[in-house]
């Protein structure tokens, strides 16, 4: 079964069916009460409930998982639409018409959408305030909603007020491109990463079939580790060796050299 390693919690539905399509997007739902995740899972672990979640997310932040990924769950009132994402259920601690959520709730939501992208290979989110665009699928929009496709308020004004911020919060930690950047945590690592360069350095990485996003995640989240060079002009083994002030203050996080080349080293011509 395919689970968020970011669950704490399993309360299998049996109301699901096996998934044929490809997941390659997101519903954020609200439970309409301010509901332990055990609680919204023992009422989806009831065959009569007709409903479930991929995942549900409580008030303190605690993430429980419903139906495996590899399931479609019984969610967004569409069979298309529950077919090719993931659904999730975030727990109100306040109540209509807003529906809010908790710091913590949305902070859980935000890890809990990134790591579901990042293991789906979901490149970005896209959100859409025209109905039209989600329905259809237009402008690469893949976030969607449960009032699109029922008479109802989910996920609240609250939750689909915030869709933009949602969708800005994870692509920011995906480390989305931008205009030419590859930011990750706020640093653009121009500076450090050409995805041609990396691409042709390195044949393990022919599986990316040269898709620069992919790359540039992969770079993030293995290549600095790795002390991997991702452009011509910056190799970080030289970087350290030339910059013996930094060996002192970094050690052996390899991390930290490439964000300081990209923060001021090129600023300061630093030897690369």
């Amino acid at each position: 079964m395919v689970i968020s390693p970011l669950a704490t919690q399993t309360i299998i539905s049996p109301n699901k069916s096996l998934r044929t399509a490809l997941i390659d997007g997101v519903a954020v739902h609200c439970m309409a009460a301010n509901a332990t995740v055990r609680a919204c899972g023992n009422r989806f672990a009831q065959k009569s409930t007709q409903a479930s979640s991929n995942y549900g997310i409580g008030s303190s932040g605690e993430i429980g998982c419903y139906v495996g990924e590899e399931y479609r769950s019984w969610c967004t009132s569409s069979r298309a639409e529950d077919n090719h994402i993931i659904t999730v259920e975030v727990a109100n601690d306040g109540g209509a018409p807003q529906w809010h959520v908790s710091d913590m709730a949305m902070r859980s939501l935000i890890r809990l959408l990134v790591d579901v992208c990042r293991r789906n290979r979901i490149k970005k989110l896209v959100w859409s305030s025209n109905k039209s665009d989600r329905v259809n699928h237009r402008n690469g929009c893949n976030m969607f909603v449960h009032r699109d496709y029922a008479n109802k308020a989910c996920p609240g004004d609250y939750l689909y007020n915030l869709h933009p911020y949602i969708a800005q919060e994870v692509n920011r930690m995906l480390g989305v491109t931008k205009e030419g950047q590859f930011v990750y945590n706020g640093t653009d690592y121009s500076p450090v990463f050409d995805p041609s360069f990396y691409a042709a350095k390195y044949p393990d990485l022919g599986i990316f079939r040269g898709d620069a996003e992919l790359l540039f995640a992969h770079f993030w989240q293995y290549g600095m580790n790795e002390c991997r060079q991702a452009k011509q002009e910056f190799n970080v083994i030289i970087y350290r060796m030339n910059n013996p002030d930094l060996n002192t203050a970094f050690g052996d996080n390899w991390f930290s050299y490439y964000w300081h080349y990209c923060m001021c080293g090129k600023n300061e011509n630093r030897k690369s």
